[in-house]
């Protein structure tokens, strides 16, 4: 299942349009580059829909959430669903501000969305709209742990079943859900949380897989979560004396160029729960 959504992006080269973050969209368009998609970033109402309409994904970050980039967000999902392809939300820092809430709201009552994909706290203030206080890091009182698994997992199944789309709650470990099944990811490093975009990557790098394996959505998200933990940890061995997060940075990214498909079964550690 791995090797092959991995080998699908490569072989497709799917067009994802991601209206993002301006703090990682340079990240987000390498990763992307990287797995064997291809990038473009578009924010502005007046093209959003005729950039989205040839894509083969579509990736909505809240991360600099403003007005017209809102609007923009509304056209690209509304020309995406109409096309048939997949879209991903990242609720950066939604329980953070009303202004974020209500905008998340509005994109999942008038988008239909593949995927949501975010840290602990964002799902869990997007599930109960709530307001969080830690900003877009997640809260530890939040995370999944070893322990609680089971209910955890109910939670993340019960969500994806009420907005009828693929739940992924990352962090050091990660649950990816639709509304009758649950994966636990065990790949990743505790220092990817010391590089600013790791989340917003994966956002991205699951568009690309979503788009490249369409049929098989709930794999695709799987594998997207389990390529990049895989590639945190590639990249935490390549690591040499001297070098600290922007080096690590750097080598995320290249562990994510390089990764076969052999070497991401062989790396992957996930089940279902």
């Amino acid at each position: 299942m791995l090797k092959e959504c991995l080998e699908n992006v490569r072989r497709t080269a799917p067009l994802i349009h991601c209206i993002t973050n301006y703090v990682t969209i340079n990240d987000v368009a390498n990763v992307l580059l990287a797995c064997g998609a291809s990038p473009i970033m578009a924010d502005a109402a007046e093209d959003a829909a005729q950039i989205t309409s040839g894509c083969a994904g579509l990736d909505l970050n809240l991360g600099q959430l403003h007005r017209t980039g809102l609007e923009a967000m509304l056209l690209a999902g509304r020309k995406a669903n109409e096309l048939g392809h997949p879209v991903v939300l990242d609720p950066v820092g939604v329980g953070a501000s009303d202004f974020r809430r209500e905008a998340a709201l509005q994109l999942m009552e008038e988008i239909r969305f593949t995927a949501i994909r975010g840290n602990a706290s964002e799902i869990r203030a997007l599930a109960a709209e709530r307001h969080t206080e830690g900003g877009v890091d997640a809260d530890a009182a939040d995370a999944v742990t070893g322990t609680g698994l089971e209910r955890d997992a109910a939670f993340v199944r019960a969500f994806s079943a009420r907005i009828g789309c693929i739940v992924a709650m990352t962090g050091s470990l990660d649950l990816v859900a639709d509304a009758k099944r649950c994966y636990l990811v065990e790949n990743g490093r505790p220092e990817m949380s010391r590089v600013t975009g790791t989340g917003c990557q994966l956002s991205g790098l699951m568009a690309a897989y979503l788009a490249a394996s369409p049929e098989r959505a709930l794999e695709a998200a799987v594998s997207a979560v389990c390529a990049m933990g895989a590639a945190g940890e590639l990249a935490w061995e390549r690591m040499r004396e001297g070098e600290g997060n922007a080096a690590y940075r750097n080598r995320i990214i290249d562990a994510v160029f390089l990764m076969s498909g052999e070497e991401l079964e062989q790396r992957a550690r996930f089940r279902a729960l």
